[in-house]
Order: C-alpha cells, then structure tokens, then sequence
C-alpha cells in the first residue's frame, strides 16, 4: 500500500486547499433591502410570487441575501416601482412591467403583449430567443436592471355587468385596464382607466367602472368582482401571458459580486417556474366555482375577438411608428412566436380535439 507524506509547510498547504473549496456562497454579498410590490402578497399567484422568491434566497445565500417584503403603498405608491428603483429612492422594486410605458414604451411588451406569446412562450423567448437581451437594452438608458421574476397564465378578458355580444357594446363602455391592451380598447371607443385592484371592486358597485379586467380566475375571487359583476368573459387576448420583474437600481446591481447577480438572477428563474406552476394549477376549480356565485364564465364572441385583433394591428403599427426600440422588440417577438408556430401545431395536441372513446367499444 502506498502512504503519502507530509511535506514541510503541509499544514499550511492543506489549509489553503480548504478555503479554496469553501462554497461560492462565502463571496456572496451581505444583502439588506427593503422590497416594496405592486399587489398585495396575500393576492394567490400574482402577489405571492416574490415572498417564495425571498425565502429562496435567504436560504440558498444562507442568510446573506435577505429581501424585506414591503406591501403596496406602505413605502411608495403601488406603481410607483420603476420611477423609485430608477432614481434611487429605492434598491429594488417587484412590478408587473408596463406601468411605466409613459417613459418605455417597450416595457409594456414585456409585461404583456395582446395576441402575443403564452407564458412557455414567452420564457422560451425571454431566457434562449433574445429577450433578455433586448430587455437590458431597453432599461440600460433608464438606470435599471430588470430581471424577470414570474409569469402567469392568461387574465381574463374581464368582468361585466351584462354579456358582451357584439362590438357596439363597447363604445363608451368605462373600463378598467392597463398597458397595451388598454390602448387597443380605446381603439375600439372604450373609455379607459388604469386603477389599483384595490379601487376596482368599489368603482364597479358605484358605477364609476362599467366593467373591469384586472388578472386570474384566483385573483379576482380574492376581490370580489363576482359580487357585483354577474359576466366573466375570457380569454384573456391582451394578456396571453403577464410578467413582473424584480427592478433593481443599475449602480446598485452593479456595486454586487457577480456570485450574489448570479443568486439573485437564478432565484428569479425559479421564481418564474414557480408563478408558472401555481398559476396554472389553481385556477380549473376557482373558474368552476364561479358558476355556484351565480356568474357566467364564457368566451367572447369570435366577432369581439376579431375586432379587437384588428384594433391591435392598427395600434402596434402606430407604437412602432413613434419609438425605434418599441419596433425593434415587437418585431423580434413576432418573429419568434412565427418560428415557433408550425411546432405547436403539429407538435401539440389541437386545443378542441377530444377522445371520441365510443369508437374504440
């Protein structure tokens, strides 16, 4: 048997060796911020994804990196995030991207794109397709680095207090909602505003809202809207799939190692699944509940839908007219939703097909 030795100054070799292998999580930085979040944390999958997302990360770095939750308003108004991270009030903010379109106008497309990509979709283009890619470019000149950090299913289309059965329902129809989609509604003569959910089930009981979309089959139970709002109409066109990002502050981001960036950025991937997994799995038995509250769940009329894909061609021409970097991701995530096409119509089963099993007796 061969016996190895310990040569003069071993012990100082082996102890060098040692610390060479001391986990990455030893050069993690000591992380302390204030977190503030667009939707309340008790909101089931739209709020609760970053509070996962920090206990994750207190665990991974083993307490170095710790995230304080700090609920709407309570440290700067609820969609207020970007501007905040932006100048510095704030280290990092958690938002659903697009409130801020006013001084972006690509943020909205990475919110929520109408007639867009659906969340697998979307991740697909966002982590291997050249979204975040084009996401950095965007708010390079802003002074803040986003990072995707959950993705949900589709909104509903939204709450109404008779059925939409036609287009000219729509004009000077008072409605709530946000983004792009907001734009393409007004296309169609809606009168449009953008409130927090928190104001929405109020506007709705006093008329100062005809109807109002806001987000899941589980958010809007939360809310209430079946209370006074009898017609839920979906899918969710002007939001295939809805994205928040962690906004964090550029000098900030970039003051940290690049293990803690790599932390905090793999954290949100999961994040991202996480909000994916939870959104999905929730909503079939929230949806069928609906029918017990007295509310009718169905789908607009083809027509609606026609017109409101008609509307979004007319608006997203003109949005790319006015600003070159809305162009440029818009045209990019075309393209990739193009590529991807043929693969999820013959690689996927067709949405209407269903098992004719009396044929097989």
């Amino acid at each position: 048997m061969m016996r190895s030795k310990l040569l003069p100054g071993g012990a100082i070799v082996a102890t060098a060796l040692a610390a060479t292998a001391v986990p990455a999580v030893a050069e993690i930085d000591e992380v302390r911020w204030a977190v503030p979040i667009s939707f309340a944390s008790t909101l089931t999958a739209l709020g609760d994804t970053l509070p996962w997302v920090a206990e994750r990360l207190a665990e991974v770095s083993d307490g170095k990196i710790q995230f304080e939750v700090v609920e709407p308003g309570a440290m700067i108004p609820a969609l207020a995030v970007f501007e905040s991270a932006a100048t510095g009030q704030i280290e990092a903010g958690y938002s659903w991207m697009g409130y801020e379109r006013g001084q972006v106008p690509a943020s909205a497309l990475f919110g929520a794109t109408p007639f867009g990509l659906e969340p697998h979709g979307y991740v697909a283009w966002m982590y291997q397709g050249g979204g975040n890619e084009l996401l950095r470019e965007t708010f390079e000149p802003f002074g803040v680095y986003p990072i995707l950090c959950g993705t949900i299913p589709p909104e509903a289309a939204g709450w109404f207090t008779f059925p939409i059965e036609n287009v000219d329902q729509l004009a000077g129809l008072k409605f709530r909602a946000a983004g792009i989609g907001g734009e393409i509604m007004k296309e169609l003569g809606m009168s449009v505003t953008v409130l927090p959910g928190g104001e929405l089930y109020q506007a709705l009981e006093t008329g100062v809202l005809d109807a109002t979309e806001f987000s899941l089959p589980t958010v809007d139970e939360q809310l209430g809207f079946f209370q006074v709002a009898k017609f839920y109409h979906m899918p969710g066109w002007h939001q295939p799939s809805t994205s928040q990002f962690l906004y964090v502050n550029a000098d900030v981001w970039s003051g940290l190692s690049p293990q803690t960036q790599s932390v905090i950025e793999t954290t949100c991937m999961a994040g991202t699944l996480y909000a994916m997994a939870r959104g999905e799995a929730l909503q079939g038995p929230v949806l069928s509940s609906f029918e017990e509250k007295g509310v009718t769940a169905q789908q607009l009329p083809e027509g609606v839908l026609q017109a409101f894909r008609d509307a979004t061609e007319v608006v997203m021409d003109r949005e790319s007219a006015a600003d070159p970097q809305f162009a440029k991701v818009y045209t990019a995530m075309k393209e990739f939703q193009a590529s991807m096409q043929p693969w999820h119509e013959l690689g996927y089963l067709p949405r209407d097909w269903t098992w004719d099993d009396e044929s097989s007796q």
